[in-house]
């Protein structure tokens, strides 16, 4: 018996298979080789055609047959992890109206911010624990704002996993941790917030019927089916997005246990057992996967846009200066050459745009105490690891401040989590432990599909086959020269910002 996972990000499709007997990964692809396109028809709109997904689904699919044959009768479910907070229009037909609008496109803030004055931003906090912001309920306004024409034929308003879910099976539907990422959930009513759609002039119909996360999503047509290689009314049996998805794969599930990842931007996604919000919008409460009655599982989930787009813009400096290629490894050895603090000198890593920890400021990455007769190109590299961890550690702060303790991290061994130097430096750093394992988006997809199609008793089953790579405890010989260096950070910070800096 088999289990296939598809992880929806915006570069590519990734996919897994699992065997659903001893939840050993068997093989993993991803297309396109490259990279799929983003279209930005205006500076800060971010568009992709959901047909493209689904192309590169399909050539995903047919390389994990190469690479491991199967029976297309032993696929027991199928599970789908996708990049949040876009939308997917479709008509009464179910047809696509419109490209898809992107988590990263920025047209709907203008549109969020009437929206929270309209409903009000003390009843967002209470029933919706965030403002509208440029989520996806703020994309489905500027459509109706810009695009009349199209807005009249609009049928549902999907996320990308949803709109993938009804590619495969023909049916329209939700889940109430995609509502909640939409900002269309009530956590009072624990219900879809129709009291916003009201406020806002949206009609009920425009979200699909509800489905669980772990369950019944439907089952695959036979188009698809033929199209995927795969065996018609195989079930759809999870979903949910990324970063939630992230955090499965990683078995975080419970109060305390944090997940984090470290590729282009930086992501702490924190399990609390309670709704809480930040009133100063600068992390974001969405219902973890594992979030029920009497059982609430908030994913409370912070993020820092300049992380490793800093790290690859000083290994492009390093071999346009070199004239061959750097690699991460010999970054990593040229900023361990570098004491802990980087003797004084701060790099503060927000290079990539507006930054929500810092309130949507943009202050820009920049070095601070910079001295020209001590510090050389290993002090640099080394404060830049360091100013990475450090803003992560503010955003691990802001936690705190809502009463969300993080007891130990968990994360991929991919990205900055490789170095050695980057892991101890996180981990002394915020204060925890972390756990370094060899997962990804697509197996945890798979191992949600299992639980949800009963392949899986329990969620401690689904993970027998989840490898751990290694372990990273806090360095006591670490702690004070960073927290002395994190001082120095946080002024520095707050020099740029124009006032003292509080988490």
């Amino acid at each position: 018996m088999m289990l296939l996972g598809f992880d929806l990000g915006t570069s590519s499709i990734k996919a897994a298979l699992l065997d659903a007997e001893t939840g050993e990964p068997l093989a993993s692809a991803s297309s396109p080789a490259s990279e799929m396109s983003v279209s930005a028809p205006r500076p800060g709109w971010a568009e992709q055609d959901p047909e493209t997904w689904w192309k590169h689904v399909v050539a995903a699919t047919a390389m994990l047959r190469d690479a491991h044959p199967f029976d297309p009768r032993s696929v027991a479910g199928i599970g789908i992890s996708y990049q949040m907070h876009g939308l997917v229009l479709v008509d009464r037909d179910l047809r696509v109206l419109r490209p898809a609008i992107l988590w990263c496109d920025g047209r709907a803030v203008e549109s969020g911010d009437r929206a929270a004055a309209s409903i009000g931003p003390d009843l967002c906090f209470r029933r919706l624990l965030n403002l509208p912001g440029n989520f996806t309920a703020s994309k489905i306004l500027w459509v109706r704002e810009n695009e009349p024409g199209v807005f009249a034929r609009v049928r549902h308003a999907l996320l990308p996993g949803d709109w993938l879910a009804l590619r495969m099976t023909g049916e329209a539907a939700a889940t109430a941790s995609g509502l909640s990422e939409m900002i269309l959930w009530d956590y009072e009513e624990n219900a879809p917030a129709g009291f916003v759609l009201e406020r806002l002039g949206l009609p009920a119909s425009i979200l699909p019927p509800l489905v669980p996360t772990f369950g019944p999503q439907g089952r695959l047509t036979p188009p698809a089916a033929r199209a995927l290689g795969l065996a018609p009314e195989t079930p759809v049996s999870y979903r949910a997005g990324d970063q939630p998805n992230n955090a499965l794969s990683l078995n975080v599930l419970e109060p305390g246990e944090m997940a984090a990842t470290a590729g282009t931007s930086g992501v702490i996604y924190a399990v609390s057992g309670r709704p809480s919000s930040d009133s100063r919008n600068r992390v974001n409460p969405f219902l973890h996967v594992n979030h029920g009655p009497g059982k609430p599982r908030i994913g409370v989930l912070l993020c820092v846009n300049g992380t490793g787009s800093l790290y690859r813009w000083l290994r492009r400096l390093l071999a346009e200066t070199a004239g061959a290629e750097v690699s991460y490894d010999r970054l990593n050895a040229i900023a361990a050459a570098a004491p802990a603090g980087s003797d004084g000198l701060a790099v503060l890593p927000f290079g990539n745009g507006a930054e929500r920890i810092l309130e949507n400021r943009d202050p820009g990455a920049s070095l601070h105490n910079l001295s020209l007769n001590i510090h050389g190109l290993p002090h640099v590299a080394r404060a830049a690891t360091e100013g990475i961890a450090f803003a992560l550690r503010f955003g691990a702060e802001i936690l705190r401040d809502m009463g969300i303790e993080v007891r130990a991290a968990r994360a991929g061994h991919a990205n900055l989590f490789r170095s050695e130097l980057f892991a101890s430096t996180f981990a002394s750093a915020v204060g925890a432990p972390v756990e370094l394992f060899d997962t990804d988006g697509a197996q945890g997809a798979a191992r949600g599909a299992g639980i949800g199609a009963g392949a899986f008793e329990t969620f401690e089953e689904a993970f027998r086959g989840l490898r751990r790579i290694r372990a990273v405890d806090p360095d006591p010989a670490l702690a004070q020269p960073l927290d002395d260096a994190y001082g120095r950070w946080k002024e520095a910070l707050g020099r740029i910002l124009g006032s003292a800096v509080r988490s």
